[in-house]
């Protein structure tokens, strides 16, 4: 694993341990935000499973209904029947905050009497096709419901898969990166306190190597009937 390149002091070495230290509780907290996500986004995923099959089904019977309609009305009766809506919808968007993470919230308004929902007068078409105008209109809310889940489930798994990242990037190279470099810094002071230790015993062999030649000589200058200095 690299190493940080610093210089091994103990003022390095304790900046390292306090860096190590933050690194550790922000990597335990994006492991418990990435647990969480992980939850809120399997419930998410449920419900869009759940509103998609919804939606399906209601679509469904709208074109069913529609392709009935087609059997018994023409083609120019239709297009005219449907030429001018009536209704105009609104879609109001907010947000929800889920984790740090801004969900959209859908919902849909409309201009007019929202039971009012046939563009054309009832005495000239068929049943078939109010039928199918009212399906399309129960089809509305499943589809703005499901669309509100999935683009909550994409902006989920983008956040999930940031937070992995970081959550990787802090286990996998900072944190083993202080940590060898904490334990590279400790050795080398240990190996520049051994060196230190060894030079101040050699220092003192050598005075006390010194001391004893210099008391050699100065009995030997004694015996000598010399004087001493």
């Amino acid at each position: 694993m690299a190493k940080i390149n610093v210089n091994p002091t103990r003022m390095e070495m304790t900046r390292l341990k306090r860096q190590l230290k933050t690194a550790t509780r922000g990597h335990k907290l994006l492991k418990d935000k990435l647990d969480e996500l992980m939850k809120q986004f399997l419930d998410i995923v449920r419900e869009n499973k759940k509103l998609r099959e919804e939606a399906e089904e209601a679509l469904e019977r709208a074109y069913k209904s529609f392709i009935i309609a087609r059997a018994v009305l023409s083609e120019e009766v239709i297009g005219e029947a449907l030429m001018m809506p009536k209704q105009k919808i609104a879609v109001d968007v907010s947000q929800k905050n889920i984790m740090s993470v801004n969900v959209p919230r859908f919902d849909f308004k409309t201009a007019n009497n929202q039971d009012d929902i046939y563009p054309y007068g009832l005495a000239f078409t068929s049943g078939e096709l109010d039928s199918a105008m009212k399906a399309f209109s129960d089809a509305m809310e499943p589809l703005l419901r499901l669309a509100q889940s999935e683009k909550s489930a994409q902006l989920m798994a983008q956040e999930i898969e940031r937070t992995r990242r970081r959550v990787n990037a802090l286990e996998n190279v900072m944190i083993p990166n202080y940590q060898d470099t904490i334990k590279f810094i400790g050795q080398k002071l240990e190996e520049n306190e051994r060196a230190s230790t060894t030079r101040i015993m050699k220092v003192k062999d050598m005075v006390a190597k010194k001391a004893i030649e210099e008391r050699r000589k100065r009995d030997e200058a004694v015996q000598g009937g010399a004087p001493v200095a």
